[in-house]
């Protein structure tokens, strides 16, 4: 894997404790021009610091210390989201059920069709993708929001619930040209054009930045 790779390249990681399983799933993505970078234990890959690029992983299950479903708990409970494919041979229904609920894309048995195995890998990216956009917007809009008076957000708030102005004063004992005030300069630094904008705009905010009581 080359040193010098532009950020929005893919990257699949790859752990499995069997040298020919990631030689050959190395070959294989390789062929269809993605990246990968291979480990054969789960301590190997935590204790690597891996690139910020969109992509996936492809966990065996049973492996020696740290087993596939374990790392991908932990990995839930780290906050990392990076999609994962299974792919064992010692594989059964609970551990299938197991893993597909926690969010795994797909849970492959060994040996794989190797078209299987790159639409399971091919959605993953996908998915990773889409993840990272959905936060990348979230965050923008956290930052926008921070940028924002109390009374804004307050009628902000109001306004996003599908409230009219004169509601919005009559509730906080405003005049509603200071309701119209207030809301258009928070729509500007929102970056919203229209209510239904800010509204879409609002419901990307954490639960807590959306609470009243924030």
């Amino acid at each position: 894997m080359s040193a010098a790779v532009e950020p929005g390249r893919p990257l699949v990681v790859i752990v499995d404790d069997d040298d020919d399983v990631r030689s050959a799933l190395y070959e294989l993505l390789l062929s269809v021009g993605l990246d990968s970078a291979c480990f054969a234990t789960t301590q190997e890959l935590l204790q690597t610091k891996l690139p910020d690029r969109p992509g996936c992983l492809i966990l065996d299950v049973r492996m020696p210390g740290i087993s596939g479903l374990d790392l991908q708990q932990r990995l839930i409970r780290s906050g990392n989201t990076k999609p994962i494919v299974f792919l064992t041979g010692h594989g059964d229904i609970a551990m299938t059920v197991q893993a597909m609920k926690a969010g795994a894309v797909d849970f492959l048995t060994k040996p794989v069709r190797d078209q299987a195995l790159l639409d399971a890998v091919g959605n993953a990216i996908e998915q990773d993708i889409a993840q990272t956009a959905v936060a990348s917007r979230v965050r923008e809009a956290s930052e926008r929001f921070a940028t924002l008076t109390p009374r804004e957000r307050q009628v902000l708030r109001e306004v996003a619930k599908g409230r009219l102005n004169k509601q919005i004063a009559f509730d906080l004992g405003l005049s509603e040209i200071t309701i119209k005030l207030h809301r258009g300069n928070g729509s500007r630094k929102m970056q919203a054009r229209s209510a239904t904008e800010l509204i879409r705009i609002w419901e990307l905010l954490p639960e807590g930045l959306r609470d009243e009581r924030s």
